[in-house]
């Protein structure tokens, strides 16, 4: 009785561990560049979540959650993947140092060009 119920107690703490680490989510800041490129929904990251390289391919579930002046798009979520990194950027993104720096695509399905910086919610997929 007592290895069943450990058994049991051990799937509960991992399954509560992965839901856990599915529903965290980070906040950063988010510009946008525009072409060349193909026009897609992607981003390009920037040194804090680089990661030596490691983030290329990642995808993220973005929001927007605010910026000055207001210029989120209400309830709207994007799922973009990381194909390269901000500072190697061909086209100048609309403000350096950011969390990740999104397609024009990208951005305009969050929010506006009103601004360029905005303050987002992001969680890897």
């Amino acid at each position: 009785m007592p290895l069943k119920f450990l058994n049991l107690l051990l799937f509960f703490l991992l399954l509560h561990h992965h839901h856990h680490h599915q529903t965290s989510a980070d906040v950063g800041t988010a510009a946008y560049y525009g072409p060349p490129y193909l026009h897609n929904i992607f981003a390009a990251a920037g040194d804090g979540i680089w990661d030596n390289g490691a983030c290329c391919g990642r995808q993220y579930l973005v929001r927007c959650l605010s910026s000055s002046p207001e210029s989120c798009i209400a309830d709207q979520t994007i799922r973009v993947e990381v194909i390269n990194q901000a500072s190697m950027l061909d086209s100048n993104p609309s403000l350096n140092g950011t969390t990740m720096t999104l397609s024009d695509a990208a951005f305009l399905q969050i929010a506006n060009k009103s601004s360029p910086v905005i303050n987002i919610e992001f969680t890897q997929i």
